[in-house]
């Protein structure tokens, strides 16, 4: 039987064939589940309902994260197509403004791009879960994010984002407090780097996949099919007692220690 015969999964984030959360849909589509996805905005919208068409024909609606009455008039739809609750809910987003992606992060850090990485890439989680609990109430269901060790570490580059990484962490744990006794589920994966368009505003993001290949106890890079395979365990009836983990997915780059000068 397929891991998730009968689970409803909405999922947040998905931008091309080579985002995690397209990934997530696809293997998620094919371990029996059942899709609804969302667009940011209208040059993206054509794109994802091209991809839903060949998940089942899953619908897609619009949501900017930044925008509460976008995010309660997603769950008035989901409420609609699905009254008897969802399952699962997929969180892959995130944002900075490319500037802030490069040098040196007590130099180009500005209040603008600090609030914008945290508002879209850590506070989102908590709106969509606010929006969204009562309906995952309904079937016992789980939220999941995705992370990256930087939060933890630093990292050349990434800058902002792992502050907001390390505050979308926390968000995790407190969720995953706050909606228990609702039988609730909350949880992220820390993914090693991967090859996204997200991950292409990264300054020297080349010579970071390469430098991990190289000091990764299993001597690779994860590819976006290995964080999906997680994300279906963790959204399976498998883990149905693990909640407020982070759990990597990263070749254990995670127990490695520094990154060279030259990726800086």
């Amino acid at each position: 039987m397929k891991l998730l015969a009968g689970k409803r999964v909405l999922i947040l984030g998905i931008a091309s064939k080579h985002s995690i959360a397209y990934g997530i849909a696809d293997k998620m589509f094919q371990e029996g589940a059942e899709l609804v996805l969302t667009y940011q905005n209208e040059r993206l919208k054509d794109r994802v309902l091209t991809f839903a068409e060949g998940w089942g024909k899953a619908q897609a609606f619009p949501l900017d994260v930044q925008n509460d009455a976008q995010i309660d008039d997603l769950f008035s739809e989901i409420r609609s197509i699905w009254p008897e609750g969802i399952d699962t809910i997929i969180h892959s987003i995130g944002f900075a403004p490319a500037e802030e992606l490069a040098g040196n992060y007590a130099d180009v850090t500005t209040r603008a791009g600090f609030q914008a990485a945290h508002d879209i890439s850590s506070y989102s989680f908590t709106a969509v879960a606010k929006a969204g609990k009562d309906l995952l109430a309904m079937r016992g269901g789980n939220l999941l994010t995705l992370t990256y060790q930087a939060s933890q570490k630093v990292a050349p580059n990434y800058n902002v984002m792992g502050l907001a990484k390390a505050s979308l962490e926390a968000s995790v744990r407190y969720l995953a407090t706050a909606l228990g006794p609702k039988g609730i589920r909350v949880n992220a994966i820390s993914a090693g780097p991967i090859k996204t368009l997200a991950a292409s505003g990264i300054k020297n993001f080349r010579k970071l996949l390469a430098h991990n290949e190289k000091i990764t106890p299993l001597r690779k890079n994860v590819t976006t099919e290995e964080v999906a395979n997680a994300a279906v365990f963790l959204s399976s009836d498998l883990a149905s007692a693990i909640t407020g983990e982070i759990l990597h997915v990263d070749a254990g780059l995670s127990t490695q220690a520094c990154y060279p000068a030259d990726i800086e």
